[in-house]
């Protein structure tokens, strides 16, 4: 096909077609490539002129490519290491840095992002056809669901805080009224962006939008930190010190000795309102939702980063639809599961939280939390290796093509889960060491045994599936009774009567394809056997994941109402090893909520 005419080659030199024409689809790197060579060929009819130069595809891809990249990474770690220096810094009392320093330079970063992102959606608007690629695997439907959900959460919870922190005004900064008005701005504006351009492979301005989208995920992470930090220490349990008479670093919430870094200043500022205790407890409830909120944008974010250049094929996408139909036992196993768990964990919170529950009712409580999770990792694991066999019995292809959102999702996956490994292998540590004495001890390091198993085959189980090609129904070959047809078929029938090898094509009529009121009628044929335990697996483990995020996410802290790790490793250790592991751990189970989603929907 020749460059020049975009007909069959009529370009000779010599007797020969010239260099682009001799050049093969694949080699052509599309447009990009196309531009390339057309910069340096001079057009005359259908000639080419002699003594082309036309430069290797890869030197085109790879110009400018690494500086972009290593511009955007300066960028991104140093947003990161400022944001942690200011986030724990503002976590303890002693430091001189407060939340009001940190919420500052958050409204910096997230007006410029924000600025950003403008510029952006303005530029593309206007720029005809500035985004020729997109990818078809970023962004699938269900993640920016999910994102638009907790992005709805998340400005409810910022609406919470804005009514709580207006009646600290007269006492307090303004800075603390500032902020969730910027936040609450901040996230409509991404969740638009990310919706309209989650897919997008920018190929004009590559530099200035690798920058801008690493100032995006950075902006997101210390967003991510600060909160994780504070619902953190919101839920921490410290342990009182009986020669200690000043409760100046803990005080008793809900039953529990929390540690709490003064949101509104000192002690002596009072709320003018007397909503402000109520509007707090609300929107403690709504951070978990906007910690994967802020997760989610990350990973969009930088998929779209690894897209800057990316030059994607047309036919890799799926035409990939979710059913429910003949899948019955996964789900509904899967909600009674939900079901007892989001009993037990109500009953668990509010024996805890009760001030006037007696440690035999606390002990219960702690033990009815623990045989739960046992029951619920148990059934998951057995259902993850019945996953796994009928994979040995599978016979679908890897997927071979390079993928910057499968790619990203098996990394999140295995560095998300190390939260809970670390956690598991801390407990299993001690409670070996100690012998574990006591009917708690045994449960608690059963329920560490049994969630290194867990966590185990279920990566197994996720990776396998993303990286195993989607099941293609073959779609029934129907043709329409036509009176044309038919007729032929008559005129034909001599030709019929000569050959007795070939067979006629069966005519259908039309009631057997179209319904009542003209539509064609679904022939889909049901599931095999191994497609529908694929997909019973995958919803059971959906909705065990879910339960599992819901307990830890909102409040479940067994490891600090379950002392025997506190007091072999000591407060200050344990503490950091559980707050630093325990929101990967959360992250991980809404993380394996999508990646299960998408086996599902393949399987």
């Amino acid at each position: 096909m020749c460059l020049n005419t975009g007909f069959p080659c009529n370009c000779l030199i010599d007797g020969k077609p010239c260099e682009p024409c001799r050049m093969t689809d694949k080699d052509l790197e599309k447009e990009e490539a196309h531009l390339s060579i057309s910069a340096n060929m001079s057009r005359s009819g259908s000639t080419c002129e002699p003594n082309l130069h036309i430069p290797p595809i890869g030197d085109v891809r790879e110009r400018g490519r690494n500086w972009g990249w290593m511009l955007s990474g300066i960028i991104s770690v140093n947003i990161l290491i400022l944001g942690c220096a200011l986030v724990s810094g503002s976590a303890y009392s002693n430091v001189k840095i407060s939340s009001t320093d940190l919420q500052v330079f958050l409204i910096i970063i997230i007006i410029l992002t924000c600025i950003w992102m403008g510029y952006y959606v303005i530029y593309t608007a206007r720029k005809e056809d500035a985004i020729a690629y997109k990818d078809a695997h970023a962004g699938p439907v269900w993640l920016r669901g999910g994102l638009v959900l907790f992005g709805l959460l998340s400005i409810i919870m910022d609406i919470f805080k804005i009514s709580s922190y207006v009646g600290y005004l007269h006492c307090d900064s303004a800075v603390k009224v500032v902020f969730p008005v910027v936040q609450l701005i901040f996230v409509i504006i991404q969740t638009y962006f990310l919706w309209i351009h989650a897919k997008d492979c920018v190929q004009l301005k590559r530099n200035i939008t690798r920058c801008g989208l690493m100032l995006t995920l950075s902006t997101n992470l210390v967003v991510w930190m600060t909160a994780v930090t504070e619902e953190s220490l919101h839920q921490t349990t410290i342990p009182e010190d009986p020669s200690s008479n000043t409760t100046s670093t803990a005080h008793k919430i809900s039953g529990r000795s929390v540690y709490v870094r003064a949101s509104y200043g000192d002690d002596e500022c009072k709320c003018s309102h007397t909503s402000c205790s109520m509007f707090q407890e609300a929107y403690y409830y709504l951070y978990p939702f906007n910690i994967e909120y802020s997760l989610f944008a990350s990973a969009m974010a930088y998929v779209m980063w690894k897209n800057v250049g990316r030059l994607t094929e047309e036919h890799a996408h799926h035409n990939i639809k979710f059913r429910l139909k003949d899948v019955i036992v996964g789900p509904v196993a899967g909600v009674l599961l939900v079901i007892a768990g989001l009993a037990t964990f109500i009953v668990y919170e509010m024996d805890m939280g009760d001030d006037h529950s007696d440690d035999d009712k606390k002990d219960n409580a702690v033990m009815m939390h623990f045989v739960t999770n046992i029951v619920i990792l148990t059934l998951m694991s057995a259902a993850t290796v019945a996953g796994c066999v009928i994979y040995k019995l599978d016979h679908r292809e890897h997927v071979s093509e390079k993928n910057p959102t499968r790619s990203l999702d098996v990394g999140l996956l295995v560095g998300a889960s190390l939260g809970q490994f670390i956690i598991s292998y801390f407990t299993i540590v001690a409670m070996a060491e100690t012998g574990a004495k006591g009917y708690l001890n045994g449960l608690n390091l059963a329920w560490a045994l049994l969630m290194v198993i867990q966590l185990g085959l279920q990566n197994f189980f996720i990776i396998e599936g993303l990286h195993r090609e989607p099941f293609h129904e073959v779609q029934p070959i129907a043709v329409l009774s036509n009176p044309y047809v038919m007729q032929l078929g008559k005129d034909m029938s001599i030709y019929e009567e000569s050959e007795k090898d070939i067979k006629p094509m069966p005519i259908f009529p039309a009631h057997s394809l179209y319904g009542l009121h003209g539509h064609r009628e679904e022939h889909r044929p049901r599931l095999s056997w191994k497609r529908r335990v694929l997909k019973e697996v995958c919803a059971f483990l959906l909705l065990g994941n879910i339960i599992l995020w819901i307990m830890p996410a909102f409040g479940a802290r067994p490891q600090f109402d379950h002392d025997a790790e506190t007091e072999f490793y000591k407060f200050n250790m344990w503490a950091a090893v559980v707050n630093i592991g325990l929101p990967f751990a959360i992250f991980y189970r809404m993380h394996s909520v999508a990646s299960l989603f998408e086996v599902y929907t393949t399987s």
